[in-house]
């Protein structure tokens, strides 16, 4: 069964962040930010249940040039083509996994 995601653009402005996603009815936030090269980054993935995961800059890791233009001119849309920046959230956590907590990826069907 495919799951619907239901990704949402939101500003939260107790939290800064270039971009900002709601996913799953509000019980996942995603903020991304972009570097001064203008690759798209996750800064930080919040949780319900388990809180808020800072992923340390240092250890991002990046989309690509081509994948962070796609990103940005799908953000920029009213209304989201769910697919597409799906495809852009899944790439961004598959490359940094290994800093999000993976109990909450999976209980989330993130991954």
């Amino acid at each position: 069964m495919k799951q619907d995601f239901n990704f949402k653009k939101v500003e939260m402005l107790f939290r800064k962040a270039d971009f900002q996603l709601e996913c799953l009815n509000g019980s996942v936030f995603l903020d991304f930010n972009y570097t001064k090269e203008n690759l798209i980054y996750l800064r930080r993935i919040s949780f319900d249940r388990y809180g808020c995961c800072r992923i340390i800059k240092k250890n991002v890791i990046c989309l690509d040039y081509n994948q962070s233009k796609g990103f940005k001119e799908e953000i920029s849309k009213d209304n989201l083509n769910q697919e597409k920046i799906k495809v852009f959230v899944f790439e961004l956590i598959r490359l940094n996994k290994d800093n999000i907590w993976a109990d909450a990826l999976e209980e989330n069907n993130l991954i």
